[in-house]
């Protein structure tokens, strides 16, 4: 029974300081343009859903109104675009260069099927290892919600929203020639 126990010990050992190895050593993709490793998705993914069911509110405190979609899709526009895109617009080059690819939020399914409170959660706090920030010091608590709102609703918006996220994003300005 020692001898099994032992080789237990060992054996989990082997693979801890295996996966250390494979680390230290810099054989881990870490590139954003490397494949994820095995069960990176559905670890992280199981982790982030597990975490929302214990923590994400369970009402909404402002009004699926027209004021505060627009002022959302305001909000989306000058936080949330530039990785996550506009409707009917290419994704731009910091979107093109992060993994995991940020998702288009405000087209298709995904987070318009999503409740607002889970929105409001991640807006909030943010998503490890994906890129996403939270914005719990740089908002506040009504402009989280209206984006969440704004967000679980933007397959159905009032054309004032829509005009709103209709506009291009303005390219970030040119930097200065280098000198050699």
């Amino acid at each position: 029974m020692r001898k099994f126990i032992l080789g237990i010990i060992v054996g989990a050992a082997a693979v801890i300081g295996g996966v250390y190895v494979y680390f230290i050593y810099g054989l881990a993709p870490v590139a954003t343009s490397a494949a994820p490793l095995p069960f990176e998705k559905k670890l992280a993914n199981g982790a982030l859903h597990a975490r929302l069911k214990k923590e994400m509110p369970k009402d909404v405190p402002l009004p699926w109104d027209e004021a505060n979609l627009v002022a959302g899709a305001k909000i989306y526009k000058e936080n949330c675009a530039v990785c996550h895109g506009l409707p009917a617009q290419d994704q731009t080059p910091i979107a093109k260069g992060m993994f995991p690819k940020p998702p288009k939020l405000t087209e298709g399914v995904g987070v318009t099927d999503d409740p607002p409170q889970e929105s409001f959660w991640k807006v909030q706090n943010g998503i490890r290892l994906s890129g996403m920030p939270g914005f719990e010091s740089t908002l506040t608590s009504a402009q989280l919600w209206q984006v969440s709102l704004m967000l679980a609703n933007a397959n159905k918006l009032p054309d004032a929203a829509k005009q709103v996220l209709s506009t291009p994003i303005p390219p970030p300005p040119q930097m200065p020639p280098r000198n050699p």
